[in-house]
């Protein structure tokens, strides 16, 4: 496919909606990308990343399709995916970072799953450092994934160039807000980072508490805020234990391929 840097793509393939207009708006095609990767950069893993997500991954269970979570690097609460509207007893989670090759089944299970042509959508985080011809065959093989992929990377990878078409980086931007910065997509670059406010996780003492370190900070606020359509009232797939306690997922089905 050929396009132009300076003009967004419009003939993307069945781009996915994010749940987010603001962020709709921004991308190719209008949404996720089907048979690309999306490469999404964190400064640490729970800042905001499954509730971005969630949209999009649950639109594909509702179509009947299979979700598989790799190697995610917290405890995963339940609940909260519940809330989210996850049907846990279908998500499938992989573990697979127990050998002594660290990361190294971790790339094969996700290659093979993007290759298989039986999975709906696919998120894995993946180990720092990761080589670019490992990448190179991640994108290759998301070409034959119809549905979205998901890559997680350390922030520092930023730094160093990508094969993924769509490149995020995330950080958290107040109680319950994401600050989100696209660094590469098919199209003309955006300047200013877009915050988008999420489905909310905190309590009402942490989230105020929040909002007073933001408002101390006196940072000035980026481009964009956009609130979610819908709001429930406590969630979040990712939690961390100095905020919220995570509960166990006992439902979901964990495979190890050591």
């Amino acid at each position: 496919m050929l396009w132009r840097g300076d003009q967004m793509d419009s003939a993307v393939d069945r781009a996915l909606p994010t749940g987010f207009a603001t962020l709709d708006a921004q991308l190719p095609g209008g949404g996720w990308p089907r048979r690309a990767l999306t490469e999404l950069l964190l400064p640490h893993p729970g800042v905001g990343e499954i509730r971005l997500l969630g949209p999009c991954l649950t639109a594909m269970q509702q179509q009947g399709r299979l979700v598989m979570l790799f190697d995610p690097p917290a405890k995963l609460s339940a609940q909260a995916l519940a809330q989210l509207g996850f049907d846990v007893a279908q998500l499938l989670v992989v573990h697979t970072r127990a050998r002594v090759i660290p990361g190294s089944d971790s790339f094969w299970a996700f290659e093979q799953a993007l290759k298989s042509g039986h999975v709906g959508g696919v998120l894995a985080w993946l180990p720092a450092r990761l080589r670019a011809d490992r990448l190179r065959r991640l994108q290759l093989a998301a070409q034959a994934h119809d549905g979205p992929a998901f890559v997680l990377r350390e922030w520092a990878a930023q730094q160093r160039p990508t094969a993924a078409p769509l490149r995020l980086a995330l950080r958290a931007g107040g109680a319950d807000r994401l600050e989100l910065k696209i660094l590469k997509r098919r199209g003309p670059p955006l300047a200013s980072p877009i915050v988008l406010t999420l489905p909310p996780v905190l309590s009402d003492t942490l989230r105020e508490q929040a909002w007073r370190r933001q408002r101390d900070t006196a940072q000035p606020a980026p481009q964009v805020v956009e609130h979610h359509a819908h709001e429930p009232s406590r969630v979040g797939g990712m939690t961390r234990s100095s905020r919220v306690e995570a509960m166990p997922l006992p439902a979901a089905t964990f495979i190890s391929l050591v």
